[in-house]
C-alpha cells in the first residue's frame, strides 16, 4: 500500500492566533506532525496543505510538500472535508493513484509512531472505511450529562431501561481525537463525512490525546512535554 499523509494548518486560528507554528517545548507546533509522519514507516509523503505563507515556509524547510490550499477552503466555516478532497485531487494529479490518506492534525502533539501505524493497520484489519482515534471521555451520557427539555426539566442525555448509579456501571463512552484519521482517497471523494460508511477506531491514552485549541491545551501540552523529559 502507498499511503499519503496529510497535514491541514491554516493560517487563521481565532482560539490561539498563530497556532500552528507557534513555538512548543522549542518547535514550531506544525513540526511535531511532520516529524511523526516522517517517522511512520507506512508513511511513503508527507503534504502540508495552507493558505498561509509563514506556515507554507515552515512546512517547506521540514521537508514536507507544499499544497497551496485556496482561499475559499481556509475560512473558520469551510468544512475541513472539503480540503481533504482538494487536497487528494492534488496528490493524485502531482505524484499519482495512492492508496491510504492519513490526517494528522497539528492539535495533536502528542501522538506517537505507534499510533498513526495502529491506525492504518486497523483500518485494514477489519476491512473499515476509515478509522478514528478515541479517547475515554471524562463524562458520560447515560450518567453525568444532563439536558434541558422544554418544560425546563432537567434529565440524563441518554437513558438506560435500569438506574445507573455508579459510573463503572454505564457503557463505556469515548471522546474523538484528532490524534490521527486513516481512511482512503475513494472514500473522501464519494462521500461527505467521517460516519458516512464503515468506522473503527484505535484507542489513544489520554496522556497523548491532548487537543490544542486554546492557551490552556497548549500549555497543558507543554507541561506534559517538560514532565516526559
Amino acid at each position: 500500500m502507498k499511503n499519503f499523509a496529510f497535514i491541514f494548518a491554516r493560517g487563521g486560528s481565532k482560539g490561539l492566533p498563530g497556532k500552528n507554528i507557534k513555538p512548543l517545548a522549542g518547535k514550531p507546533l506544525l513540526q511535531y506532525s511532520i516529524e511523526i509522519a516522517q517517522n511512520s514507516p507506512s508513511i511513503d509523503k508527507v503534504f502540508v496543505s495552507t493558505d498561509d505563507n509563514d506556515i507554507a515556509k515552515v512546512a517547506i524547510e521540514l521537508g514536507a510538500i507544499l499544497i497551496k490550499r485556496p482561499a475559499e477552503l481556509a475560512t473558520d466555516k469551510s468544512p475541513e472535508w472539503l480540503s481533504w478532497r482538494h487536497a487528494v485531487a492534488w496528490a493524485r494529479d502531482n505524484y499519482g493513484p495512492f492508496n491510504g490518506f492519513v490526517s494528522l492534525p497539528t492539535t495533536s502533539p502528542l501522538r506517537s509512531v505507534e499510533d498513526v501505524e495502529g491506525a492504518i493497520e486497523k483500518r485494514v484489519h477489519v476491512g473499515a472505511d476509515i478509522c478514528i482515534s478515541v479517547t475515554p471521555a471524562s463524562r458520560s451520557p447515560y450518567f453525568n450529562m444532563v439536558k434541558e427539555n422544554e418544560d425546563g426539566r432537567i434529565e440524563l442525555v441518554n437513558k438506560l431501561e435500569s438506574n445507573v448509579t455508579r459510573r463503572q456501571d454505564a457503557p463505556e463512552v469515548f471522546d474523538i481525537t484528532t490524534v490521527v484519521y486513516a481512511t482512503t482517497p475513494d472514500f473522501i471523494l464519494n462521500n461527505n463525512s467521517l460516519f458516512a460508511g464503515k468506522v473503527t477506531s484505535i484507542v489513544i491514552p489520554k496522556l497523548r490525546a491532548v487537543d490544542i485549541d486554546d492557551i490552556y491545551d497548549f500549555r497543558m501540552a507543554e507541561a506534559i512535554l517538560q514532565d516526559i523529559e
